[in-house]
């Protein structure tokens, strides 16, 4: 039957990109013309051809950290709820669930970020509770 003809130009693409994965070839004139020597940080001559190997990248996830809300006898519920609200994005029952929890059980989580958003998010809360004169601690932890 009749294939499709951008499954037969992703065939024509895919085998292009698995051969070019290998190397790359930059002809080089003698001038030098076109080609920024810095770009070229893992190139090596080979018979008058400049040659740039593609290194790999590993990526891997970031490292997640927990944000929690320490439980005090003296900041308000509501105040707490607000918090939620306002920094962690949370709708009115997902808040109030967040404070009782923090209130029976003495800590709750509020979230998890990686690291950067984590230190940003309790810097905010604490910075919040003491412009507001609320004892509340937030602290976070490596899930």
């Amino acid at each position: 039957m009749y294939k499709p003809i951008y499954k037969m130009m992703y065939k024509k693409w895919s085998k292009k990109s698995r051969q070019s994965d290998r190397k790359i070839v930059i002809h080089s004139s003698s001038d030098g013309d076109g080609i920024d020597q810095s770009a070229h940080q893992n190139a090596h001559q080979n018979n008058g051809e400049l040659v740039a190997e593609k290194s790999k990248v590993n990526m891997r996830r970031p490292s997640l950290y927990r944000v929690l809300l320490l439980n005090d006898d003296y900041t308000p519920c509501e105040f707490v709820i607000m918090l939620l609200m306002q920094f962690f994005s949370m709708n009115q029952e997902a808040a109030e669930l967040i404070m009782i929890k923090v209130h029976t059980k003495g800590v709750g989580v509020c979230g998890v970020f990686p690291k950067e958003i984590a230190e940003t998010k309790v810097r905010l809360v604490l910075d919040c509770a003491n412009e507001n004169q609320h004892p509340l601690q937030c602290t976070l932890e490596k899930e």
